[in-house]
């Protein structure tokens, strides 16, 4: 196999960058919608024509034409996909169909160099599937998951977190004050905020609008405005980066399509993700984002500057351009709720 390249890597190279409209339907039952479809080099990539957001990632290799020598050309990503695809460009059907060809050829023939292609078809595929398709599937699934799976997906992530950390304090009046305090940020029933006693030393978040604080964070502080900080950062940050994402990464590749076909995750697939997630880099916030968050949740920036860096040298983008700087904003909770959150994990459960 050195001295030729194979017929579909040659073909996915010739056609790679090809882009045409097309017509999409997520279901038969819904109504096509106008897409632009990007030939890549192991997937087409459908995206809304005006927002350039990806809807949909069709592995090459599986699409399947279903109206040979009819027109438009009508496509599916595989022989059981709901989804469907009508293309009228020339060139994108000479592409699809160039490929469609290509990776047949690599299929097993019986009688003819059986174990020869076979073992070629399944280099090629394997190649692709290990280069391309975790990354798609993760993103795909993480874009059609609903509220109710990501949460129960969030509550099994907690679950693996609280080896490590054991369960998050609770106390009535401490709960109250954590719950109203989400409330206030975020709206009411928009999040949920946990203080974790052991494991974590500054603030983390999981899917479902979870976010987790050390506990030394509260204990440690002069007033909410610490805690109101990094709730508001945790939840900037899951605004960058989807946090279902390196949920699924961790879980794998079979386990995530198994979520993707049948709603759920399999038992175990998340076992080991509390160490990931409490050995994890935060990832960084821009200032001006973080800015302008602390300011539409008239929140002050300084007192979470502060707690960050002690010296302020580090965040002084962050305390020079306080939003309430000099003012006397609203209190964010009464000072007896403070003390029942300060004491939250005052007591084991």
């Amino acid at each position: 196999m050195t001295g030729k390249a194979p017929r579909a890597l040659t073909a996915l190279k010739k056609y790679t960058r090809l882009e045409s409209p097309g017509l999409w339907r997520d279901t038969p039952t819904a109504q096509r919608r106008e897409v632009v479809v990007a030939f890549r080099e192991a997937t087409l990539v459908l995206s809304d024509p005006k927002s350039e957001i990806a809807l949909s990632h069709w592995s090459l290799p599986a699409v399947e034409r279903l109206n040979p020598g009819e027109a438009p050309a009508l496509f599916a990503p595989g022989e059981d996909a709901t989804e469907t695809l009508e293309l009228e460009d020339g060139d994108m059907i000479a592409a699809l169909e160039t490929v469609r060809s290509a990776v047949a050829g690599q299929r097993p023939k019986p009688g003819r160099l059986r174990g020869f292609l076979w073992g070629g078809g399944t280099v090629l595929v394997l190649g692709i599937g290990v280069l391309w398709l975790p990354d798609a599937l993760v993103r795909h699934t993480a874009t059609v998951l609903p509220a109710a799976t990501r949460a129960a997906i969030a509550q099994a992530a907690l679950a693996d977190v609280q080896r490590l950390t054991g369960s998050p304090c609770t106390t009535p009046l401490g709960t109250f004050a954590l719950t109203a305090l989400g409330d206030r940020l975020f709206g009411p029933h928009n999040a949920q905020i946990l203080v974790l006693r052991d494991g974590l030393a500054k603030s983390a978040h999981l899917p479902g609008g979870v976010i987790l604080i050390g506990r030394q964070m509260v204990e440690q502080a002069d007033g909410p405005e610490v805690l109101a900080g990094l709730a508001l950062i945790e939840r900037l940050r899951a605004e960058m980066r989807d946090p279902i994402v390196p949920v699924l990464h961790h879980a794998g590749l079979v386990a995530t399509f198994r979520l993707l076909t049948s709603g759920a995750l399999p038992q175990g697939a998340l076992a080991g993700y509390g160490e990931r997630l409490l050995k994890s880099v935060a990832l960084p916030v821009p200032d001006d984002m973080a800015l302008i968050r602390f300011e539409a949740a008239a929140v002050p920036s300084s007192p979470y500057a502060y707690a960050m860096d002690a010296s302020g040298e580090a965040t002084l983008a962050l305390i020079e351009g306080d939003p309430l700087r000099g003012l006397r904003p609203e209190p964010l909770m009464p000072d007896g709720d403070w003390v029942s959150l300060q004491d939250i994990c005052a007591q084991p459960e």
